[in-house]
């Protein structure tokens, strides 16, 4: 009864948006909502078929699916945090409530500025929207410290989608990951709404606590500060932050990137879909604990503390569980030949230890780990794809 009713008022309302119709120029949106509803009606009714049980919907959605844990989980975290220093109540549904009046402001501006540039492009280039966005529109809040300012996040994913992706013909050709280009430009333009303490928790009207009784550092930022011969390790013990809470993620960050443990359920959902690259992912790992390993070898007794850190603290803290799960496998902006894969993912990881340890100003390096290997990922393909045709037997 409903399926007939949807339908019908798309029947009905369809020639408005075809040629001749006065809302032509919207069609694109109109054809997007029909098939989100519905399944397109236009098939190829001869042969050949190519049959793919994975088209662009199926594909974004599972990734959509993959986030939502750690969706959900970024919202109980920036409620938890919030009432935890304002001293508020930390049962979990009045966290969760909190968090819910924090990051649903953000992902609604996220989805509708984007979604507004995609129409906007779509109608003018007379193309399809791609469901693509989808996902962009998810990743880009959280990405983001819970307390920016919402013109900043649409200032962010305007920049992300126009200039990240549109400027490049849009979905499939763009060289950036448009949530990673969106971020990366708020943290440089407006570096004291991204960065410090004070912008990781929502601080509302105190009762008869002080703000200074929960130390708002995320653990990067804690470690950024270790001395000459001081332990990363015990530091962070000191300041509440064990292996399992980092692993867990009930710490304040950005809104998804906390939780490890999430992230890495996400990503191994991915994989077992067939969606992301274990190539990447695996590679990102093993060019992370690597490098570590390598650096805690030459760390000597004057060194700096970030040279002798356990190389698996580097996994779980700060954004790059969420960076290697959900960034660097976009299949758009990430190497499309399979045996490169495994160097793009290695050298995320290298440049994400080497950021993080050679400059501490700036202790998060997943992020422009992954933009900077972006740019790198047509070279590789072409490195892969020469190498091929050596290997080939010349015609005679």
């Amino acid at each position: 009864m409903l399926f007939g009713k949807i339908k019908n008022t798309f029947d009905k309302n369809r020639k408005h948006f075809q040629d001749g119709g006065k809302l032509k120029n919207l069609y694109p949106l109109f054809e997007a909502l029909e098939a989100f509803f519905l399944t397109p009606e236009n098939i190829t009714k001869e042969g050949p078929h190519v049959r793919d049980s994975i088209d662009l919907k199926r594909f974004m959605s599972f990734v959509v699916i993959a986030l939502l844990p750690t969706f959900f989980f970024g919202i109980y975290n920036a409620g938890y945090q919030s009432n935890l220093i304002s001293g508020f109540s930390l049962d979990f549904w009045a966290a969760f409530s909190k968090g819910l009046v924090i990051v649903l402001p953000l992902v609604f501006v996220s989805y509708s500025v984007g979604f507004f540039w995609e129409i906007l492009f779509a109608s003018i280039r007379k193309h399809k929207i791609s469901e693509g966005f989808l996902v962009t529109g998810l990743l880009f809040p959280l990405t983001l410290p819970p307390t920016i300012p919402l013109w900043q996040a649409a200032l962010g994913i305007s920049f992300g989608v126009v200039i990240g992706k549109e400027i490049f013909g849009g979905t499939g050709r763009n060289i950036l990951n448009p949530a990673l280009t969106g971020r990366a430009f708020l943290f440089f333009a407006y570096p004291a709404k991204m960065t410090g303490d004070s912008v990781w928790t929502v601080v509302y009207k105190l009762k008869d606590q002080s703000v200074d009784i929960v130390s708002g550092a995320t653990p990067l930022a804690v470690s950024a500060l270790a001395g000459i011969n001081e332990n990363i390790e015990v530091l962070l013990a000191q300041k509440g932050y064990s292996f399992s809470r980092l692993l867990t993620g009930t710490y304040p960050g950005s809104i998804g990137e906390t939780s490890a443990m999430l992230c890495i359920a996400g990503a191994v959902f991915l994989m077992v879909a067939g969606i992301a690259s274990y190539r990447i992912i695996l590679g990102g790992i093993l060019g992370v604990l690597s490098t570590g390993y390598l650096l805690n070898m030459v760390a000597g007794d004057s060194s700096a503390a970030w040279l002798s850190i356990n190389p698996f603290y580097h996994l779980v803290m700060g954004g790059f569980a969420f960076g290697i799960a959900f960034m660097a496998t976009d299949p758009v902006s990430a190497p499309g030949m399979e045996n490169v894969k495994w160097v793009y993912g290695f050298a995320i990881g290298v440049l994400t230890v080497l950021i993080r340890v050679f400059n501490p100003a700036y202790s998060e390096g997943v992020m422009m780990a992954i933009l900077f290997m972006n740019l790198f990922a047509p070279l590789l393909d072409y490195v892969e794809i020469k190498f091929r045709l050596k290997k080939r037997v010349p015609n005679v």
